[in-house]
Order: C-alpha cells, then structure tokens, then sequence
C-alpha cells in the first residue's frame, strides 16, 4: 500500500502542482485548504505524514501542531512544516512544539520528496530492529521506537527519537554536528542548521530529571554532544 499523506495548505495552486507530483512518486494525497478541513480529514481516515502550511485562513499551523502533540492517537504522527515566514525563530518554534522537519517556501518538489521520505523512513521501523538499549532508568526500544524513562514512554518525535538513538548508540563518544547529520540517514536539513541544538533541548526536557543541568546527553562547548552511559548512582 503506498504511503498516505495529508496535505494542509490553501496555496491551491501550490497544492496541485505537490500533489500530482507526489502521487506520480508513488504517494496518496490528500489536501485540506484550512485548519478546519484538515482536522475533519485527520479525524476521518489514518495518514503517515503530515504537509503542514503554517499561514491558513482560519489560523496558525502551530495551533494545530499543539493539538497533534497533545493527542494519544495523532502526536506520533510525522509533521512537515512548509514556511514562508522567514524568522528562524518561526522555525524554532514549530520544532519546539513537536514538528519533525519543516522546508522554507519556495522549494524545489524534489527537495519535498527527499524530506517526505526521509520522515516515513525515520517512521517506520526496521527490520530485526527489535534490540532495547539500556542505560539505568532509561530504555530505548528500537523496535518499537520508543524511549522509557522509569518504565513510562517519552513523548519524543520520530525525529528526537531518531537523534536519541544515533546519540545512544555511541555512549561517551562525542558527536559533532556534522556526524550526528551523517548518522541521521541523509536528513536534508542544513549541516549548520540550529534545529539540532532544538531537539536536544526537547530529548533533554523528557529524560532528564533537570534539563539545565544535564546528566545524560551532555553538551561538549565547541564539539557537540556525548551521551553519557551512566549517570550517579548506576551500576
């Protein structure tokens, strides 16, 4: 079955051209013109992606990302913010709030194509991936891509939890900028882009127990991160 995608924009031109070219790549699409619209289309069928515009006619895109991170059933959902604000700080917000990726308007429909597929590709799991890494109180199951902090999920993105588990899988190693976007299986985004330092804000404010004073994924001030295998206390 191939891959279902709801888009959420009211640029129906825009949304023409994206969806005929994502369905002649092998993609159902689905396009909503409003807030109100797309929540209908959530509601009525299960999608694996979400297209997600943040300037709509009846609100902000970002109001509907706190509502999809807010939901049991919708807040695992992978999300792409399409932007034509040019604030990073826009950016930074979406992130904060749990969107996995976003891609500044105009854009190339292939750069699209390379996002959407590398959102389903950190969506789904891969095969014999069943291992759970353990590190005290904290477990990340890769199989069923989950993080658990004391035996109770993490609320984490399929994009934080990604980065998690490049981080966890190297302990006491530390990771440049640079590495972790290698490791993240050619994640399009920026080398230099500052949305890395956002998702390890978010992986800090769900595992540790002060995200100020970081025990588990720590900064190295000029190199990058190190996650550390075991924190005071643990054997």
């Amino acid at each position: 079955m191939n891959p279902r995608l709801l888009l959420i924009d009211d640029d129906q031109r825009l949304t023409d051209m994206v969806g005929d070219y994502l369905r002649r790549n092998g993609y159902e699409v689905d396009a909503a013109g409003s807030l109100g619209a797309g929540r209908e289309r959530l509601r009525g069928a299960p999608y694996d992606a979400l297209l997600l515009d943040l300037m709509l006619p009846d609100g902000d895109g970002l109001d509907l990302t706190r509502e999809l991170r807010a939901d049991p059933k919708l807040r695992r959902l992978p999300l792409l913010m399409l932007t034509a604000r040019g604030e990073p700080m826009d950016r930074i917000v979406g992130l904060e709030l749990g969107a996995d990726d976003y891609l500044p308007k105009p854009f190339e429909p292939r750069e699209l194509l390379a996002r959407v597929k590398a959102l389903l590709r950190r969506a789904t799991p891969e095969p014999g991936s069943d291992d759970v890494l353990g590190f005290g109180r904290l477990e990340i199951d890769l199989g069923a891509r989950q993080a658990r902090l004391d035996g109770k999920p993490c609320e984490l993105t399929s994009h934080q939890f990604e980065l998690l588990v490049v981080l966890a899988k190297s302990p006491g190693r530390v990771l440049s900028r640079d590495q972790i976007m290698d490791a993240l299986k050619g994640h399009p985004l920026e080398a230099f882009d500052r949305s890395i330092d956002v998702h390890i804000s978010r992986i800090r404010a769900v595992i540790e127990d002060d995200p100020k004073n970081p025990k588990r994924v720590l900064t190295v001030r000029g190199s990058g991160y190190v996650f550390a295998r075991k924190q005071d206390g643990e054997s």
